[in-house]
């Protein structure tokens, strides 16, 4: 029940800011100093209603139900909020535009202003769009102190954050499964949020896993999207696709520790599953775990290399600003705390809008030496 309370409280609040932004756009279209009435204004005040629920709407029926057109509804309200997000910039910035201008006392016009920057915005999302549906790959060399001779010169890939649901689905999986054998890895690591957590057929879903191969496996952590509730229906199609789902648990590859701890143990209990699993810090040791949120906790247990995701790099502005502030250089990329480094991935999917702009999707190539 309080949980309930809590999830319709944020509903509330999130509705409510997107009341107040819609709004904001609409005032910043139709205003005119002169006091001269838009064109059309009771027609965009209708349209822009709509919209300003559309997202929650779509999201709340995601979560219970899958269908051609539900998935349509879902993906148009997911751009369109992405698209608000660069349109709000461009609102804010036309408003500090004209007020600098009044007080350095030119003449300018307001709406031309709004119509360029609007453009400019647009234009900045359609591409976001297409940026995310274009995955990179991105290739590093780690350093790990007693690496087993085994490994040294292997690679492994490491993708995240695919988040298949009403946006990506299978054929988006298969894609990315026939570019990851391209490049012949010899080990693969999945650091969460395979599902986006929507109304879906898991198991259907997680099918194309079935060609995902490496000699020395293919592993599997939980994140925050699979563990919303239940995250059974999810573990089970992928562990039946042939994939290793690590759960608070540590295999040994050729003399490698590989550890995986989902995310709903990753911060109060890291520290316990990491001493129950029988670390050896004298040797070489990978923790799978979806978020960088507490690296010292992974440091301190003497873990050699944490991969992860769930950052997104924020996708696109503001969020990255946001992003940045709170992972800091655990990020993105390669990072190090102490003894340990952390790679961060900025993930393959995309989570809401389905935009990408200053992050760009990815597989990651590590080589280990």
């Amino acid at each position: 029940m309080r949980v309930r309370k809590e999830l319709i409280g944020f509903i509330a609040v999130f509705q409510s800011v997107l009341f107040l932004t819609h709004y904001f756009l609409y005032e910043t279209w139709t205003f005119s100093p002169a006091g001269s009435e838009t064109p059309g204004a009771f027609w965009i005040k209708l349209v822009l209603g709509f919209l300003s629920v559309s997202f929650v709407a779509a999201s709340l029926l995601a979560f219970r139900y899958t269908n051609a057109a539900l998935r349509a509804f879902y993906r148009a309200a997911a751009v369109w909020m992405g698209l608000v997000s660069f349109l709000f910039l461009a609102a804010v910035s036309s408003w500090i535009i004209f007020g600098v201008a009044r007080l350095a006392g030119l003449n300018m016009s307001f709406h031309r202003t709004v119509e360029l920057l609007f453009g400019a915005a647009t234009v900045a999302g359609f591409y976001g769009v297409f940026n995310a549906s274009w995955t990179r790959i991105t290739r590093t060399t780690v350093r790990l102190a007693n690496l087993p001779a085994a490994w040294r010169g292997r690679r492994a890939a490491l993708i995240s954050d695919v988040h298949l649901g009403h946006v990506r689905n299978g054929s988006f999986l298969r894609r990315l499964v026939a570019k990851i054998l391209r490049e012949g890895p010899d080990a693969i690591f999945v650091a969460g949020d395979l599902y986006d957590g929507t109304a879906i057929d898991a198991r259907r879903a997680a099918e194309p896993l079935n060609q995902l191969v490496a000699p020395q496996g293919v592993y599997f952590v939980a994140g925050n999207h699979e563990q919303f509730g239940d995250d059974s229906k999810y573990l089970n199609a992928i562990a039946a696709a042939g994939v290793r789902v690590l759960s608070n648990e540590k295999v040994e590859v050729d003399g490698l520790q590989i550890i995986g701890v989902p995310y709903r143990n990753a911060t109060q209990k890291l520290a316990s599953v990491l001493h129950d699993v029988g670390l050896d810090r004298d040797r070489a040791s990978i923790l799978l775990t979806h978020a960088p949120d507490h690296p010292e906790i992974a440091e301190a247990a003497g873990v050699s290399l944490q991969l992860s995701g769930h950052t997104h790099l924020g996708q696109f502005l503001p969020w990255s600003w946001m992003a940045r502030r709170i992972y800091r250089q655990f990020v993105y990329g390669l990072s190090r705390i102490g003894e340990m480094q952390v790679f961060t991935s900025s993930g393959a999917g995309t989570w809401g809008p389905p935009l990408r702009l200053g992050s760009n999707p990815e597989i990651v190539m590590l080589r280990f030496e």
